[in-house]
C-alpha cells in the first residue's frame, strides 16, 4: 500500500496563533471564554472546555473574572466596540489575513462604494467582514449567486465595486467568478484575499487526489475550508470520504487501497490525523511496501525533543510570519518571526534563505499538535553575550547596525546581542536626531557589560568612537589643506547668509551668494541639511581656522554660457520679465536678462512698451550687442523684421541711450 499525506495538513498560521494564545491563558490559570468555536472542530473544542476554557454565544455571557478570545474568523467591528465600552478584557486572535480584509472594507466610502465578498454569507469570517464595511455590501458563494447579483450591481454603475473573498474559499471557484464579473464590471477593484495556506493546500490535495483510488480528508463537518476541500478531491477522485476521527474510518476501503491520499483541513490537529495514519497501519498490518511505514512514522512523531535544548535545523519555507524548518523529527519546527532576529526592522528573507542550516533553540514542544516553537535569535544572542564579555575590558571598536531609538538611547545590534547606547553617548553633539540613527552601521565601544543573575546589561559608546575619529580627520584635513582644493562635504545647517558644510570633523561655510549664479533669497532654495555637496576651498584663516569655501562652477557662469553659445546676432526665444516707460526686460537664459529697447520692439512708434508686450509673454529677437565688463546685453525685435518692415520708425528719444544706461 502507498499512502501520501499532503505536507499543508492540519493548522494554519492562524489557527495555530488563536490555540497558542487560549494554551498560554490556560497554563497561566486565567479563566477562558471564547466568543463561538475557537476553531471548527469539535474534538479540540471539548479538549479545551476540559481544560477551562468556555465558549459563549454572545459577550453577555462573559464573566467579570474571564478571559475572553476572539477566535480567527474574526467578529463585527460593533462587538469590539461594545467590549471596550463595557471594559471586558479580551485577547485578539483575528488571522492576520482576515484582519487585511477588515482593513480594506472599512476604508470604503458610505454611499458611493459597494462591497462584494466571495463567501458563505453565514460563516463567521464573512459575517465579521460584513460588520466592518462602512457602505452597501453583498455576497456570491458560487457562479449561479454572480449571475443574480450582476443586474444589482449594473444597476449601479456609478459606484465604486470592491471585491473581496473569505480567505478559504475555493481557488478555482474564485478564478471563474472575477472572470465574470471583469467582463460586466470593468471597474471593480479585485482584492485576492484568499490566504497562500489555503491556496497551497487545495491544490496540493487536488493533486494527490488525481492520483488515489481512496482520498480522505480529514476535519470538522461544520469547516468550510474542510468541505471545501472535500468538493475539490471528490472531483478529483471519486472515493473520497470526509471524516472527523479515526472511528469513522471504513476499514473495508483502507484494506482494499492501493494508493491511498491523505489531506486535513486548517482547523485539524495534528494528533487526529496521526490517530488516523496509525489506525490505517493496524488495518494493514503486514503491508510496509509504501514510502515510509505507519510504525515508523508514529514511532519518530512520538520522539520528544527537551525545551531549551539546541538543534541543528534546515530552512524548509519562509513567510512573513514564521520560518518552517526540518530538525530531523516529524514534527513541523517552526520559528516566530519574533524569535528569529533581535532586529526587529529584519526581514525573515533578509535573515535566512531555503536550504541554510542554522544552529536553534527549542522554545516549546507541542506534541499534541506535533509542533516544534523553536528560536534563532536567543542562540544568537547567547553566543554574541560570549564574545561581549572577552571584549569588554579591550576597549575595541566594534561595528553594529543601529535597530531602534528608545527612550533615553539606541539600541545597537551586535553579533544578535543588543547594545544599550545611551543618548548621551550616540552622537557626536547633543542637538543631533536619534532617529536618524536607526538603520546606520555604527562603530562603538563597550563601556560596561556586566550580569546579575538572568538579567545581563551591555552599555556601549559611539560619542566616543566619533571623537577619536573627528580628531584625526581634523589634523589630517589640516595637513593636507589648500585653496582650490575640492572636496565632498555634507551640509549640516543653514541661516540667512550660507551653508555650514562638514568636510570630516571640520566645517567650512558656503556663503549665499557663492551658492547659486543667480539671486536667491534662502540657501535652502539650492541645498537642504543633509544633502552630500561638492565644494572648493576658496579662504582659509590659519589663526581663526575659519574656512570659505566655494560652490559655483565656472563651467556654470550663464556670462561664460552666453559667451560661448549665444554670441552677438545671435536670434533667441526671450521671455519677457519686465517692463519700463522706456523698453523692456526679457530673460535670455537663467541669470541673464537683456533689454528691448522701446525703438527696438516695433517698427512704428509706441507710446509704451506695456502696449505691445506682456510680462510672460515669450518674443524672438536679436542679440545686437553685449557689454561683458557691464555685464548689459541689448536686444532688438525690429531688427528681425524685412528691410521693407523696417521701414524708418520714429526717431527715437534723444535721451534714449542715457534712460538706458540709468536703467542698468
Amino acid at each position: 500500500m502507498n499512502i501520501k499525506k499532503a505536507d499543508s495538513a492540519g493548522f494554519c498560521f492562524g489557527v495555530n496563533r488563536a490555540i497558542n494564545i487560549v494554551n498560554e491563558l490556560l497554563e497561566k490559570g486565567n479563566k477562558v471564554c471564547t466568543l463561538g468555536p475557537i476553531i471548527h472542530n469539535m474534538e479540540m473544542v471539548r479538549e479545551l472546555e476540559k481544560r477551562g476554557c468556555k465558549a459563549i454565544d454572545d459577550i453577555a455571557g462573559i464573566k467579570d473574572d474571564s478571559m475572553l478570545v476572539i477566535r480567527s474568523h474574526g467578529v463585527e467591528r460593533s462587538v469590539i466596540d461594545n467590549l471596550e465600552k463595557r471594559g471586558i478584557k479580551y485577547k485578539d486572535a483575528t488571522c492576520p489575513f482576515v484582519k487585511k480584509i477588515h482593513k480594506i472594507v472599512s476604508n470604503t466610502k458610505p454611499g458611493s462604494d459597494i462591497v462584494i465578498i466571495a463567501g458563505n454569507k453565514n460563516h463567521p469570517e464573512v459575517c465579521g467582514i460584513m460588520g466592518h464595511c462602512n457602505t452597501d455590501c453583498y455576497t456570491f458563494n458560487n457562479e449561479q449567486e454572480i449571475d443574480n447579483l450582476l443586474p444589482i450591481l449594473l444597476n449601479k454603475n456609478n459606484k465604486d465595486i470592491l471585491i473581496v473573498a473569505q480567505t478559504t474559499f475555493d481557488t478555482q471557484e474564485w478564478k471563474k467568478c472575477i472572470k465574470k464579473i471583469k467582463k460586466l464590471c470593468t471597474n471593480a477593484k479585485i482584492f485576492d484575499t484568499i490566504c497562500n495556506a489555503t491556496q497551497v493546500r487545495q491544490n496540493e490535495a487536488a493533486i494527490i487526489a488525481e492520483h488515489s483510488d481512496f482520498m480522505i480528508v480529514i476535519g470538522d463537518r461544520h469547516s468550510s475550508n474542510t468541505g471545501k476541500l472535500f468538493d475539490i478531491c471528490k472531483k478529483q477522485c471519486k472515493n473520497t470520504v470526509l471524516i472527523e476521527t479515526a472511528r469513522e474510518l471504513d476499514y473495508s476501503k483502507v484494506y482494499n487501497a492501493d494508493k491511498i491520499g491523505v489531506t486535513a483541513g486548517a482547523s485539524t490537529p495534528a494528533r487526529i490525523i496521526k490517530e488516523v495514519l496509525d489506525t490505517m497501519s493496524e488495518i494493514k498490518s503486514g503491508e510496509t511496501n509504501f514510502e515510509q511505514s505507519f510504525e515508523e512514522l508514529l514511532e519518530e512523531s512520538l520522539k520528544n525533543l527537551n525545551t531549551n535544548e539546541r538543534v541543528m535545523g534546515t530552512v524548509l519555507s519562509i513567510a512573513p510570519n514564521e520560518v518552517q524548518v526540518d530538525v530531523g523529527r516529524k514534527q513541523t519546527g517552526f520559528i516566530p518571526v519574533s524569535e528569529l532576529s533581535n532586529d526587529p526592522n529584519a526581514r525573515p528573507e533578509d535573515v535566512v534563505s531555503v536550504g541554510d542550516e542554522i544552529e536553534l533553540l527549542i522554545m516549546k514542544t507541542n506534541d499534541q499538535e506535533g509542533t516544534i516553537m523553536l528560536s534563532k535569535r536567543r542562540v544568537d544572542a547567547q553566543k554574541g553575550w560570549e564574545e561581549l564579555k572577552e571584549k569588554a575590558d579591550s576597549q575595541e571598536i566594534l561595528s553594529g547596525k543601529v535597530i531602534e531609538a528608545v527612550k533615553g538611547g539606541v539600541i545597537v545590534l551586535y553579533n544578535g546581542s543588543r547594545i544599550f547606547v545611551p543618548a548621551s553617548q550616540a552622537t557626536a553633539t547633543r542637538d543631533e536626531s536619534l532617529d536618524d540613527l536607526v538603520g546606520q552601521e555604527a562603530d562603538f565601544r563597550l563601556i560596561e557589560v556586566s550580569q546579575n543573575g538572568r538579567r545581563r546589561r551591555a552599555i556601549g559608546s559611539i560619542r566616543s568612537v566619533l571623537k577619536e575619529q573627528r580628531a584625526a580627520q581634523r589634523e589630517e584635513f589640516w595637513q593636507n589643506c589648500e585653496i582650490g582644493k575640492r572636496y565632498k562635504g555634507v551640509v549640516k545647517s543653514l541661516t540667512s547668509y550660507g551653508a555650514f558644510v562638514d568636510l570630516g570633523g571640520v566645517f567650512g561655510m558656503v556663503h549665499i551668494s557663492e551658492l547659486s549664479w543667480t539671486h536667491i533669497k534662502h540657501p535652502s532654495e539650492v541645498v537642504n541639511v543633509g544633502d552630500t555637496v561638492d565644494v572648493y576651498i576658496k579662504e582659509i584663516n590659519e589663526e581663526t581656522k575659519k574656512i570659505s569655501l566655494g560652490f559655483k562652477n565656472a563651467e556654470d557662469n550663464p556670462w561664460e554660457i552666453l559667451k560661448n553659445q549665444y554670441p552677438e546676432g545671435t536670434v533667441v526665444n526671450a521671455t519677457i520679465v519686465g517692463l519700463t516707460t522706456f523698453g523692456a526686460f526679457a530673460n535670455i537664459i537663467p541669470g541673464i536678462d537683456g533689454l528691448i529697447h522701446i525703438s527696438q520692439i516695433a517698427n512704428k512708434r509706441i507710446e509704451k512698451p506695456a502696449d505691445v508686450l506682456t510680462v510672460g509673454e515669450t518674443v524672438e529677437a536679436k542679440i545686437t550687442s553685449i557689454d561683458f565688463d557691464k555685464k548689459r546685453v541689448s536686444l532688438s525685435m525690429r531688427a528681425l523684421l524685412s528691410e521693407d518692415e523696417q521701414a524708418p520708425a520714429v526717431e527715437a528719444d534723444e535721451d534714449s541711450a542715457d534712460t538706458e544706461e540709468a536703467a542698468e
